[in-house]
């Protein structure tokens, strides 16, 4: 059974994929595919970001 994605998890996901691209380790044949999970990575980590900061605003004006 796969764990759930976390921000953690698909943060390091895209840094190997970023670093496998960079370094020239990733195969023509694979490189498409890598881009497709890079950019579901990267709409996933956002999308964490915006409901986490949108909590954090939340939290703070009921604090004033």
């Amino acid at each position: 059974m796969e764990a759930p994605l976390t921000y953690e998890s698909a943060y390091a996901e895209l840094q190997e994929i970023a670093l496998a691209i960079e370094n020239e380790t990733i195969s023509v044949d694979q490189l498409a595919e890598k881009l497709k999970r890079a950019a579901q990575l990267i709409e996933f980590c956002q999308s964490r970001l915006r409901s986490t900061e949108q909590e954090v605003n939340k939290i703070i004006s009921q604090l004033e």
